[in-house]
């Protein structure tokens, strides 16, 4: 039987001890300061329930670095295209790289990395279960961004490995990570939806190695309704905190619908997190005990004990890759969302039933090390995820689809979450890619967003700001 780590507080009614904030530090809020046009007409076709310009898992779809943020995205004519500006400014300059996206598939995302050590903007394109695209600027490109030329001649040519490290044929979730050595780490998933395992690779500033798997896809996994013995694990981010910590939250997808209650809904269950103080080569529990090793055999596993901190069954349309950050204490925090039980213990419906009942909660570890649970008060009215931040003080923001703003503050120890930004003027689409980097930049939550069409009419992609407290 699986062991498992139970929230140690009550979804509706946390009471938790108070925050460790100074009595002068602010709580959360936000002030727009407007947006700025990436593209009149970027590619627009509903795929899975979203946009390929704007899947909220995308890692980075748009970041800042030295100053200037840099967006990627697909246009009209197929196009990709990598764009950025001066903080700031009003205007951005696109390049267009020598790639078309291939399909109608909103998995074929343009994730972009930053390689501290020679200063290179890393991007992989296009790829969904099959082969992936990579480019990579010139060095030093991203370190001098004033004086540096913006063409696509600073950029090498696409290439279909990582300058000749093939990983796999069966390519999914690009995620770039930064070590705190100024490394760059690329996370990505190999295999299929149901049977697919997580792996690594690195750049040193000279040249690419794979670190290998470290998730695995067997193993028994029973239900209430019957079992299943294939699955992936879903991350819901992967980062480095201040100290060098390498966090992950996940839930798991089993490949057999046996496990539900319905053929309606979906086979996600459970949130279940890991930790690596070894930059990736080994994953520990929320005890402590090692669970897994990168490149092994000894890969994390459903069976695994201690990886559970929110159980939740198969019948609640758990969603898969919702988002996590660190504190400035480095206690990790997450975002999930799910139909919750009053509603009802079996969804029919996966998408109709999180539109109407669907619910965001903010799970994290406490001062305490305990795991503490909050349900935003705010309905989903939608089947899309929510991207979480935390501002300098450590008050947590919730970017709901359609571009509204919920948050909480660290002082009431992240209970009393409300609505802060409507959304209301955007005709946001769904999903937003928020700039993870900017917020420790210039203290500003920026994030991209796509304008509702309909059918495959182009329609207008735009980023935001809002200034956080100061």
């Amino acid at each position: 039987m699986r062991r498992r780590t139970v929230l140690t507080t009550a979804v509706l009614a946390v009471v938790a001890a108070p925050g460790t904030a100074r009595a002068a530090d602010p709580g959360p809020s936000v002030t727009a300061r407007g947006t700025t046009l990436l593209d009149a007409r970027a590619i627009y076709f509903v795929s899975y329930d979203g946009l390929v310009n704007n899947n909220s898992f995308q890692k980075n779809g748009l970041l800042t670095y030295q100053g200037h943020q840099y967006a990627a995205w697909y246009t009209a004519a197929r196009n990709a295209v990598v764009a950025r500006r001066a903080l700031g400014a009003t205007t951005w300059s696109a390049v267009t790289l020598a790639h078309t996206l291939k399909s109608d598939d909103s998995h074929n995302v343009i994730s972009m990395g930053v390689s501290k050590t020679d200063g290179r903007l890393h991007l992989t394109m296009d790829s969904h279960s099959d082969g992936f695209f990579y480019v990579r600027s010139v060095a030093g490109l991203l370190d001098n961004p004033a004086t540096t030329a913006w063409s696509s001649s600073v950029f090498g040519a696409v290439q279909t490995s990582l300058d000749g490290l093939a990983l796999t044929s069966q390519f999914t979730y690009p995620q770039f990570i930064a070590t705190p050595e100024g490394r760059l780490q690329l996370s990505y998933r190999a295999g299929i939806s149901g049977n697919g395992r997580n792996a690594l690779a690195e750049y040193d500033g000279s040249s690419w190695r794979a670190l290998g798997e470290w998730s695995g896809s067997t193993g028994t996994y029973t239900s209430a309704h019957g079992s299943s013995t294939a699955r992936n694990m879903y991350l819901h981010g992967i980062d480095y905190d201040v100290n060098g910590r390498l966090h992950a939250f996940f839930t798991w997808r089993e490949q057999s619908n046996a496990v539900m209650c319905s053929g309606g809904g979906i086979t996600n269950h459970d949130t279940g997190y890991v930790y690596s103080t070894d930059r990736g080569r080994t994953w520990r529990n929320d005890a402590g005990t090692v669970v897994g090793t990168t490149g092994t055999a000894d890969t994390v596993s459903v069976t695994d004990g201690g990886l559970v901190v929110d159980p939740l069954d198969p019948d609640h349309s758990l969603m898969n890759q919702e988002s996590q950050a660190t504190d400035s204490a480095g206690r990790p925090h997450a975002i999930i969302s799910y139909v919750p039980g009053r509603f009802g213990q079996c969804t029919t419906a996966y998408v109709a039933d999180r539109v109407a009942d669907g619910r965001a909660f903010h799970v994290r570890k406490n001062a305490a090390g305990g795991w503490q649970k909050t349900e935003i008060p705010v309905p989903l009215s939608s089947s899309q995820r929510t991207r979480l931040v935390l501002d300098r003080y450590d008050n947590a923001y919730a970017v709901l689809p359609y571009g509204r703003i919920a948050a909480a503050s660290k002082g009431s120890g992240y209970t009393d979450w409300r609505l802060l930004y409507d959304g209301s003027g955007l005709n946001a689409f769904g999903e937003v890619v928020v700039d993870e980097w900017r917020v420790r930049a210039d203290n500003v939550l920026s994030f991209l967003y796509q304008e509702k069409s309909a059918g495959t009419t182009p329609s207008a992609l735009r980023v935001a700001d809002f200034a956080l407290p100061a």
